[in-house]
């Protein structure tokens, strides 16, 4: 077990700055990274993407397990985490068991925001489709891995039995973040191909964007669905609200959350005037545009990570 900070418990003075880690496949994760920093813009981050083996959706899961667990160990150990955030709903839905048994920190996952999806979905429904008993209906947009994963079928029987859930594998979209992010041109005839058949059903309240990635393509999305007709639903701010459950921010919650428009010129600020402040981790460190995606949300250019494959 990687020695660190106490688990679940609240961070020690000792523990207090050291960083959290947000850790995904690729730069998806940097959408949950900004929005930890949004919510909490004084707190220590650090970045470790497996883009090596970039996408995860597409892999075999006997292969996937043993690959996170190496990646996310030698990660902490690098970096000195006091946390780990898995923003990727892949390695979340299939390898957050065999991470909590593997270190001694607390280790805080990514999953399909069913629930709130449903609950979004009942509200928005017209009062003529109810009066007819017709369900909720509701996407799962996602990769192939977290689409057919059984995890997400639980959430789907506990959460939504009610309504209608179109599944939809978009793996394109995975792809399609990455290239933005590093700054090569857009290509919106990809985000709508991948949603075609999505667009066309009438009766769609709300899309989850069920991988970190999908909200780099946020306005994309709502342009091919309809902004007004389509309501879009991540993950991003209740991890960053997990996170400050597990570390013991509470404290400081009311006092954030009074504040959110002050916190976002901090980021702002903070991310043009300091850059290169924390750490960034990579299996891949030179590829191709990688330092210019991590320098957007403020992490330095990546540094190659090793560990025993």
């Amino acid at each position: 077990m990687s020695p660190a900070c106490p688990g679940d418990t609240p961070a020690s003075d000792s523990c207090s700055s050291a960083p959290v880690l947000v850790f995904d496949s690729g730069v998806g994760g940097l959408s949950v990274a900004a929005e930890i920093r949004r919510q909490w813009p004084q707190l220590s981050l650090a970045y470790v993407c497996d883009n090596a083996a970039l996408p995860y959706g597409t892999k075999p899961d006997d292969w996937l397990i043993p690959r996170i667990v190496q990646v996310c160990v030698a990660a902490v150990e690098a970096s000195g985490a006091r946390a780990l955030v898995v923003a990727c709903n892949t390695a979340s839905t299939l390898a957050l068991t065999a991470l909590r048994e593997a270190l001694s920190i607390p280790v805080i996952g990514t999953v399909p925001a069913i629930k709130p999806a449903a609950a979004s979905a009942r509200a928005r429904q017209s009062a003529a489709r109810r009066e007819k008993c017709e369900p909720p209906v509701f996407a799962l947009l996602a990769t192939s891995a977290t689409v057919r994963r059984a995890y997400t079928e639980q959430l789907i029987r506990d959460f939504a039995a009610d309504c209608r859930v179109i599944r939809v594998a978009a793996d394109p979209l995975v792809a399609e973040a990455e290239r933005r992010l590093r700054g090569e041109p857009a290509r919106p005839e990809v985000v709508a191909a991948s949603l075609a058949d999505l667009a066309a059903v009438e009766a769609l309240e709300v899309v989850i964007l069920g991988c970190t990635h999908f909200p780099l393509l946020g306005a994309d999305i709502s342009q091919v669905l309809g902004e007004s007709r389509v309501a879009l639903v991540d993950s991003g701010a209740a991890i960053a609200r997990r996170v400050a459950e597990v570390l013991a921010l509470g404290a400081a919650a009311q006092a954030a959350e009074q504040q959110v428009a002050q916190a976002d010129q901090q980021v702002a600020q903070a991310v043009q005037s300091a850059p290169h402040e924390h750490l960034a981790l990579a299996t891949d460190a030179r590829q191709p545009g990688l330092a210019t995606a991590l320098a957007s949300q403020g992490f330095a250019a990546p540094q190659a990570l090793s560990f025993d494959d």
